[in-house]
């Protein structure tokens, strides 16, 4: 049964817990989804009661990408330049690489397409030992997007990019842990619990400085070493003037713990 919000929403620890809520597609992406994730995106940037992300999908898969059937409608309707790829799949992507807030994506059987690239644009990839990644766009003559394109090379090097996306086959949990496309392979029993364990850990950690190594890291991607240098100075500033950086310091001469506020 289609379950009636196809995205849900849930904090507990600071952390906020957005699930890919329609099962019996295996979450496939109809522009009611596509809107819903976008808002729940933009909610967890804007709530300050959340200090970490958890983006999954609920039942068997992750996400599937597209759902073809409403993508065949739309075709069927005239719509071949995609419209879709500039109104939901680039914000979604936008916001959630530029969140100045850690995002874990727990991926669960099969994240294909779009839905893999949604994975890809999080800071951190656990996956369950049934995960597996599917760069399905040519395997229906498309190109990639959701960012596939920017995300995927600097995660497993062009090369591997290129395969990914025009051999159009699967890569198991496994594969995906050796060449460094997630960050650790877990039982699938244990993945929810995994998945919001590193995000606890993030958000009771300094979160303005991880919304700074984001920034830097995503400009430096694009910028030659004086910019990037120059970039560093400037969130250094911005850290520096916390009073998060200010207590860490103290705590550390004291030799005790910190205490992150995000202030």
């Amino acid at each position: 049964m289609t379950h009636p919000d196809p995205v849900s929403y849930d904090v507990a620890d600071a952390v906020a817990t957005i699930t890919l809520d329609q099962p019996d597609t295996l979450n496939a992406l109809t522009v009611t989804m596509k809107v819903a994730l976008r808002e729940a995106v933009e909610r967890a940037g804007s709530d300050a009661g959340v200090r970490a992300v958890v983006l999954t999908g609920a039942g068997r898969g992750f996400c599937v990408g597209q759902d073809l059937r409403e993508h065949a409608a739309s075709l069927a309707a005239g719509d071949t330049d995609l419209a879709t790829v500039r109104e939901h799949y680039n914000p979604i992507v936008t916001d959630l690489a530029e969140l100045p807030k850690p995002v874990v994506a727990a991926v669960n059987g099969t994240a294909a397409g779009a839905g893999a690239s949604l994975a890809f644009a999080c800071d951190f990839r656990i996956a369950a030992d049934n995960a597996s990644f599917l760069m399905a766009f040519a395997r229906v003559g498309l190109g990639p997007d959701t960012g596939a394109s920017w995300t995927l090379q600097r995660l497993v090097g062009q090369g591997r990019a290129l395969a990914m996306l025009m051999l159009a086959e699967p890569v198991s949990a496994a594969q995906a842990l050796e060449m460094g496309l997630v960050n650790a392979v877990v039982p699938v029993a244990d993945l929810p619990a995994a998945a919001h364990e590193l995000a606890a850990r993030l958000a009771a950690g300094p979160t303005l400085a991880y919304a700074a190594i984001k920034e830097a890291v995503a400009a430096a991607a694009m910028s030659d070493l004086r910019d990037a240098l120059e970039r560093e100075a400037v969130v250094q500033a911005r850290c520096g003037a916390t009073q998060d950086h200010r207590d860490a310091v103290e705590a550390f001469l004291a030799k005790q713990s910190p205490t992150f506020t995000g202030r």
